[in-house]
């Protein structure tokens, strides 16, 4: 992740929505996301721990969500979380990323300033 990338002073996602998917993610089934940090919701499917409640906080949030955040299950994070943009990555509005920045007062992302186009000057 970037530097620039707005997740990492922000965080509400990971603060806001239910993270479940299915339990073959877990490192038990051959997966990558620790047993410990899940909770079984339905016979296939978990839920990341403290997702499970509301108000919900995944249990692998660190810091204040919008200051500075990170995710301390990066880089074994489920599929349900890497497939979570930020507005704008890539040109795509994700209106949930909007509604959990709402939900803590954040303002929506706006997509970058595009470069104008000058018409070519003939001379």
């Amino acid at each position: 992740m970037s530097e620039s990338n707005p997740c990492l002073t922000c965080g509400a996602c990971c603060a806001y929505f239910r993270v479940s998917f299915f339990w073959g993610e877990c490192q038990s089934a051959g997966g990558s996301v620790p047993d410990e940090q899940v909770i079984q919701i339905t016979p296939h499917r978990v839920a990341m721990r403290g997702t499970d409640v509301k108000p919900a906080r995944c249990n692998a949030l660190i810091g204040d969500v919008g200051q500075g955040t990170r995710c301390t299950l990066y880089e074994q994070r489920s599929s349900t979380c890497r497939e979570f943009e930020a507005s704008w990555v890539n040109g795509v509005h994700n209106p949930r990323c909007d509604d959990a920045r709402k939900a803590y007062g954040l303002p929506p992302l706006t997509p970058p300033l595009q470069p104008e186009l000058s018409p070519d000057r003939v001379a």
